[in-house]
């Protein structure tokens, strides 16, 4: 059974009044979530773009029509819970789907041991006229908002990504226990984002998410992901020069990128072996 939504709140704030940060951990694979418990990540996040980018396509695969989100979330928290019996797994909700019933998915989420929701996939991640026309016609960031408030009266813990004040204002009246700011596709890798925010932008939008967001509850925690954000330097930058910054949430950073990294090395430490050349006597 999960642990409950107030042991973790506790847990979370023991950590940030003593100076230590809040680190989430996004797994696509068994291995990945076995490897980030080993390393002491204080919670799982399973979304659907964990597949993707683990089969070595880019994230973003997770918001295109390549299948069902829900459905590929709820399988692969089967296989990410069965490896993960101590740490809190949070089940990534597409919070937009017009076809599935909100109540009857996070019923299914809790049944299946998670101690929390994302709102992921996120119409957050879109803009331009492609993202007014999701917003008029139904599939807002608004129904993520909702997805939370239920989620929040089932006592699910509730980590929400935003991207811009007033979104994290309304995850907050929503009842948001953490908020992450979301800084797009993380840097870096083969598959990774070349086009992104710089390092240092990004401490002038957490403060402002962060303080309209703890104008509504000031108890509520906040932490960084994505964009230039890749690596632990890049997330100690930010947690350390941002006002109000509790943690970091790492999906790429955490399995695609060190992958990438490790098997290449590993493969070319292989590849650097040369044999003996033995003289052949006629």
């Amino acid at each position: 059974m999960a642990e409950n939504r107030e042991n973790l709140l506790t847990r979370f704030r023991s950590l940030r009044d003593n100076g230590e940060a809040i680190i989430g951990g996004g797994a696509g694979v068994g291995i990945s979530a076995k490897a980030q418990v080993s390393g002491g990540v204080d919670f799982l996040v399973v979304y659907n773009s964990g597949r993707f980018r683990m089969a070595g396509l880019g994230s973003l695969a997770g918001l295109m029509p390549y299948g069902n989100a829900n459905d590929a979330m709820l399988d692969l928290v089967e296989e990410i819970t069965a490896v993960s019996s101590s740490t809190p797994v949070i089940a990534g909700v597409c919070g937009t789907d017009p076809t599935t019933s909100m109540d009857r998915l996070l019923i299914a989420v809790k049944e299946r041991g998670c101690a929390g929701v994302q709102n992921f996939p996120t119409v957050g991640l879109f803009d331009g006229v492609f993202r007014k026309n999701l917003e008029e016609t139904g599939m807002s960031f608004s129904n993520e908002v909702d997805m939370i408030a239920k989620a929040n009266g089932k006592d699910l813990l509730t980590i929400c990504y935003v991207f811009t004040a007033e979104e994290a204002r309304l995850m907050a009246i929503a009842g948001a226990d953490m908020i992450v700011v979301h800084f797009g596709l993380t840097l870096g890798g083969s598959i990774g984002a070349q086009t992104t925010l710089k390092l240092e932008d990004c401490t002038e939008i957490i403060d402002d998410c962060a303080q309209a967001a703890r104008d509504i509850n000031p108890d509520i925690f906040i932490l960084c992901h994505g964009g230039p954000v890749a690596m632990a330097a890049d997330a100690e930058f930010v947690i350390q020069n941002a006002k109000h910054c509790h943690g970091f949430l790492g999906a790429s950073s955490m399995e695609r990128l060190p992958a990438e990294i490790a098997i290449a090395r590993t493969a070319r430490e292989f590849k650097d072996i040369r044999t003996t050349t033995q003289k052949v006597t006629p």
